[in-house]
C-alpha cells in the first residue's frame, strides 16, 4: 500500500463521512434553516474530500483540471445558493425553530423597538 492509497483512503472516507452527517443533519434538525445550513456546509465538504480523491486517483492533467474546477465552483456557488434559498423561504413565511434566539432578517418595526 503507497502513501497515495492512504491518502486516497483518508479523504475518501472523509468525505463519505461528512456527506453522511449532511444526510443524518437532514433528519436531526429541527427547521428548514438548519437542515439547509447543515447538508450545504457538510456536503459541500463531503464532495470537495471526493473530488480530490479523483484528482489524485486519476493523474491524467484533464481530469485534475475538472476535478479543481468543480470544487472551485462548488465552494463559490453552495454558500450563496443557499443563502439566496433561505432568504426567500424567509420572505415567504417558512417557519424558525420555536427556540430560535435570534433572528438578523426581522426589522425594528416587527419587534417593536422603533421610536414613533
Amino acid at each position: 500500500m503507497t502513501v497515495t492509497d492512504i491518502f486516497i483512503a483518508i479523504f475518501s472516507t472523509l468525505g463519505s463521512l461528512a456527506i453522511l452527517f449532511a444526510a443524518i443533519g437532514m433528519v436531526r434538525m429541527p427547521d428548514f434553516y438548519l437542515r439547509l445550513s447543515v447538508t450545504v456546509k457538510a456536503g459541500t465538504l463531503g464532495v470537495g474530500f471526493l473530488l480530490f480523491c479523483a484528482a489524485v486517483i486519476f493523474p491524467d492533467i484533464s481530469v485534475t483540471t475538472k476535478a479543481i474546477a468543480i470544487a472551485f465552483f462548488l465552494i463559490l456557488t453552495a454558500p450563496v445558493a443557499a443563502h439566496m434559498i433561505a432568504r426567500t423561504a424567509y420572505h415567504i413565511g417558512v417557519p424558525m425553530w420555536k427556540d430560535t434566539v435570534i433572528d438578523e432578517f426581522e426589522t425594528e418595526d416587527e419587534r417593536g423597538d422603533g421610536e414613533e
